[in-house]
């Protein structure tokens, strides 16, 4: 786990994120600026298919997803892998372990990732000093929750089709407020079939199935680690969709 792993300087300055040059963060104070950096003790980095916390950890630290890309899971006794969702650059990750004690389920680097490492005993710090990004902290908790609804939601009432569909056009939404599509709305991702069935709760030859049935209705062109959305109206009306969770301007710590 990373809890173990080399915590290295600070490669990134707080003042210099790259992140923080993109429309869909909200501005830092000076103040709230200088805090961060403070509460900001170094980077690691993860490789893809390491472990970042696993069930059942005391997590020292808390992290900011700086780059790459991540997922959320839980285990069965039996293996059986239930993928609750997806982390990209900007989200907060260790809130759960740090308030609860322990983290109730495990995060896998998807692709090489660069972190920024916090310790915990700063949230106290933060609750105590900075409304502002308190507010920020129960936003992202507040966020968290909106997506694992959906995520819900999929799992137990949509059909096998709507559920792929919403999936597909989540992870569009997602990258493309961070910069990370192409103009053709081209998704490179390193994720497998196997990481949809286990996402949507489907078997791997359903899965298959479904993903040719949105090829064939026009809708999306799929390779492995990569996906393209042809017809985005149309995979909208596949999916039910009720409307996009993403575009509004959000916190980074």
């Amino acid at each position: 786990m990373a809890e173990k792993k080399e915590v290295l300087a600070r490669q990134v300055p707080c003042q210099l994120c790259p992140l923080r040059k993109l429309d869909i963060f909200r501005p830092f104070t000076p103040e709230e600026l200088d805090f961060v950096s403070q509460f900001k003790t170094g980077e690691v980095k993860v490789k893809a298919g390491d472990p970042l916390f696993l069930e059942g950890a005391n997590c020292a630290h808390l992290y900011t997803l700086l780059s790459g890309l991540a997922f959320r899971y839980k285990l069965l006794p039996d293996g059986r892998r239930q993928i609750l969702n997806y982390c990209t650059p900007g989200d907060f990750l260790g809130l759960q372990g740090s308030v609860m004690q322990e983290m109730q389920h495990s995060v896998e680097a998807l692709s090489d990732m660069v972190l920024c490492v916090f310790q915990r005993e700063g949230l106290w710090r933060l609750f105590e000093s900075h409304a502002g990004l308190s507010f920020d902290v129960t936003w992202l908790a507040a966020r968290s929750e909106q997506i694992l609804d959906q995520q819900l939601l999929s799992v137990g009432r949509r059909s096998a089709l709507e559920r792929c569909a919403h999936l597909l056009l989540h992870l569009l939404d997602r990258l493309a407020e961070l910069g990370m599509t192409s103009s053709r709305a081209t998704v490179s991702i390193p994720i497998t079939q196997q990481h949809i069935a286990d996402t949507l709760g489907l078997s791997l030859v359903h899965t298959n199935r479904t993903l040719g049935r949105l090829m064939r209705e026009g809708a999306i062109r799929w390779r492995e680690k990569e996906f393209e959305i042809l017809d985005r109206s149309r995979l909208a009306e596949l999916a039910s969709e009720e409307g996009a969770l993403t575009g509004a301007t959000r916190p980074l710590l």
